[in-house]
């Protein structure tokens, strides 16, 4: 089973840049998408034999979710049920027989870490959230998290130690989420593997000199993390100033 994730930054932007023939190209049974930056009836995807799962945030052009399914869940629930959370369409659950599956987008700290404590009770939350679910069984977890949990998954990790998405505080969530039952699957197959990233800033020719940051990941519950067959940061893909990560797994 093929399952795609891909900050788009605009998906209207995105399908002018090639969305579409990458959609096609990669075939995927679950394909998700972040920071899709529009509202219900501003554009309409012709995705055949494709479910489609939208969450608009209330402000416009602002952050949002989408996924595309092949495979009809049993069903969909938009955010976590919690208001002040569920306002900026980041998080879409889909309940399918054997797993749960997740897109998410968390939310970013910003400039000068406005938004860190925030970002902290959400994170928390979140974290209750896929540890209830995986409960009943397991789950994979998509999408832009916004944090590049160790030093090798950032290329200056010394000058950029206190920006948002690599704070300690932000580290140290991931540190907990994967505590509390989950596995990074790039960091499974590959713990050692440098310079591959998901994430590179528009500014200073980021992406030609590969100074990126991987903050997009699946991660899967700790059970099925033998089922994983391999986890891809497809870097050839533009579209974004995210790349489209992938996972394999054996379902």
């Amino acid at each position: 089973m093929k399952l795609v994730s891909w900050n788009v930054n605009g998906i209207r932007a995105c399908t002018g840049k090639g969305f579409m023939d990458f959609f096609k190209d990669i075939d995927a049974d679950f394909f998700s998408i972040q920071e899709s930056k529009l509202q219900a009836g501003q554009l309409e995807l012709d995705l055949p034999g494709y479910h489609q799962y939208w969450n608009y945030a209330k402000k416009k052009g602002y952050s949002g979710t989408a996924i595309f399914t092949k495979h009809e869940p049993i069903s969909v629930k938009y955010g976590m049920g919690i208001e002040q959370h569920d306002e900026e369409g980041r998080l879409i659950t889909l309940e399918m027989d054997k797993f749960y599956f997740i897109t998410v987008y968390v939310p970013n700290s910003q400039n000068e870490l406005k938004r860190l404590s925030y970002r902290m009770e959400w994170e928390k939350d979140f974290r209750d959230f896929v540890s209830g679910l995986a409960e009943k069984k397991p789950v994979i977890i998509c999408g832009d998290m916004n944090v590049a949990h160790n030093d090798i998954d950032i290329k200056n990790p010394a000058s950029n130690h206190h920006n948002p998405g690599f704070t300690d505080e932000e580290r140290e969530k991931m540190t907990e989420l994967l505590a509390a039952g989950f596995t990074d699957s790039f960091r499974y197959l590959y713990p050692d593997k440098k310079d591959t990233y998901s994430w590179w800033s528009y500014r200073f020719n980021s992406r030609e000199r590969n100074a990126g940051w991987r903050i997009d990941y699946f991660l899967v519950s700790d059970k099925i993390k033998d089922k994983i067959q391999d986890s891809k940061i497809l870097s050839d893909i533009y579209g974004s100033d995210h790349c489209p990560v992938e996972l394999d797994i054996d379902f």
